[in-house]
């Protein structure tokens, strides 16, 4: 028994770190659906684009320019992805915007 116990361990490390890495992909999908594809299809309004950059840059300790730039990017996508950080893929005009030295233009 005493010897299975490892064995028993480590397959469920295992199993935890598949769960999470699909979790996350189950996660970005269903934040799609629950938003009605206000993410990632471009249909918000302009007037949405403060909202959503709240809610996307209320995590940071730079608010303000993740505001500038967020809402910059909303007003020409019109989409902020889900979540706080990360998720870019939902939205590839806010993931594809890029600055003149190549790196991300949006939060």
């Amino acid at each position: 028994m005493a010897k299975l116990l490892p064995l028993f361990l480590l397959l469920l490390i295992t199993f935890s770190m598949v769960l999470c890495g699909i979790g996350h992909e189950v996660e970005v999908e269903l934040a799609k659906k629950s938003q009605g594809g206000r993410h990632g299809s471009g249909s918000l309004k302009s007037y949405q684009c403060p909202g959503e950059c709240s809610r996307r840059c209320s995590r940071t300790q730079y608010h303000k320019p993740c505001m500038f730039f967020c809402q910059k990017c909303c007003r020409k996508c019109l989409c902020v992805p889900p979540g706080f950080y990360g998720n870019k893929q939902v939205c590839s005009c806010y993931n594809n915007w890029k600055t003149k030295r190549g790196g991300p233009k949006c939060p």
